[in-house]
C-alpha cells in the first residue's frame, strides 16, 4: 500500500512556523516541521492527571455499556473488549473544557498554528488488554477533511504508555505531502500498511505527543494486564471547515459553541486578555 494523495488534498503546501514563540524552543518548531511530531515531556503534574482519569473515568464506563449492549460489542471501529472511544468530553466537565482551553494549549496553538485558533475536537481512547489488536496507520484528517489540513493533535498519556500496552508509533516526513488516501478496513482507516522509518513514542504519564493532523500514526496492541488511557485533545485554526467529497467545496464550518470554543483570538485568550 504505497502513498498516494486523498483526492482533495490538491496544491497542498506545507506552512513552517517562524516565531516568535511561547512554550517550544526554536529547534523544537523546526524538528516538528521537519518531522511531523514533538514531544513535551511531563507537561502535566500527577495530581493534574489524577484528576482529569477521575471526570473521564465515569463516562468511559458509560460509553463501555452501552457497546456492550450492540452486536458483539462493537459500533464501527470502537469495541468495548478492546478499544473504546469518549468524545465531547468538553461537553460534560467544565474541568475538561477548561483544560483545554489552558495556558499549555493555548501556548502550543499559539506556537504551531497561528493567533486565532479553536479547540477542533476531544476525546478519551482507552485501549484495552487486547493483544491481538492494533490501530491501523492513519492521518487525523483522513477521518474526517479539514481544511485547512494542517491542524494540530495532542495526545496525553494518562498513565505511562509503553511498547507493550500501545504507545504511539509515527511516520516522520511524510506529513509535508498532505492528506493521503485511505481505505477503510475492519479496524479503522488505513493509509499505510508497513512504513519504513516508523518511529515508537513512548510516554511517562503527563507527557504529550504533538503531532500533526497529517502524520501518519498507529498505537500497537496492548500486552499488559492494564488499561492504556489516553486524552486527546485537537486544536484547528478559526475558520475550519469540514470538506465532503461529494460537497460543493464550500465545507461545513467547525465553530459549535459548545464544543469547538475559541482557545486563543488574536493571540490572546478569550475573556482575560492574556497576550
Amino acid at each position: 500500500m504505497s502513498p498516494s494523495l486523498h483526492p482533495l488534498n490538491r496544491g497542498f503546501r506545507w506552512m513552517d512556523r517562524s516565531g516568535p514563540f511561547r512554550r517550544l524552543a526554536p529547534e523544537q518548531v523546526r524538528s516538528f516541521d521537519e518531522r511531523g511530531f514533538l514531544v513535551l515531556e511531563d507537561a502535566f503534574d500527577r495530581a493534574t492527571i489524577d484528576a482529569l482519569t477521575a471526570e473521564i473515568d465515569p463516562v468511559e464506563a458509560e460509553v463501555t455499556a452501552f457497546l456492550e449492549t450492540r452486536p458483539e460489542g462493537r459500533l464501527f471501529i470502537a469495541d468495548a473488549r478492546a478499544i473504546t472511544f469518549t468524545p465531547h468530553l468538553v461537553t460534560r466537565s467544565a474541568r475538561l473544557r477548561a483544560f483545554c482551553a489552558g495556558p499549555v494549549f493555548q501556548d502550543l496553538a499559539h506556537d504551531l498554528i497561528g493567533p486565532d485558533v479553536r479547540l477542533y475536537w476531544d476525546q478519551a481512547v482507552y485501549k484495552k488488554p487486547a493483544p491481538g489488536r492494533e490501530f491501523p496507520w492513519h492521518q487525523d484528517n483522513g477521518y474526517t477533511y479539514i481544511e485547512p489540513q494542517q491542524y494540530l493533535t495532542c495526545w496525553l498519556a494518562l498513565g505511562d504508555t509503553t511498547r507493550d500496552n500501545g504507545c504511539p508509533w509515527v511516520v516522520p516526513g511524510l506529513h509535508r505531502l498532505g492528506t493521503l488516501r485511505h481505505q477503510l478496513t475492519d479496524v479503522g482507516w488505513q493509509c499505510l500498511e508497513e512504513p519504513t522509518g516508523a518511529l515508537p513514542v513512548p510516554l511517562r504519564a503527563g507527557s504529550i505527543a504533538v503531532f500533526s493532523s497529517l502524520t501518519p500514526h498507529r498505537t500497537g496492541p496492548n500486552t499488559s494486564d492494564a488499561v492504556r488511557k489516553a486524552y486527546i485533545v485537537q486544536f484547528a485554526p478559526d475558520g475550519a471547515r469540514c470538506l465532503r467529497a461529494s460537497g460543493d467545496g464550500t465545507g461545513v464550518l467547525q465553530d459549535d459553541p459548545g464544543r469547538q470554543f475559541p482557545v486563543l483570538q488574536a493571540g490572546r485568550a478569550p475573556d482575560s486578555g492574556r497576550a
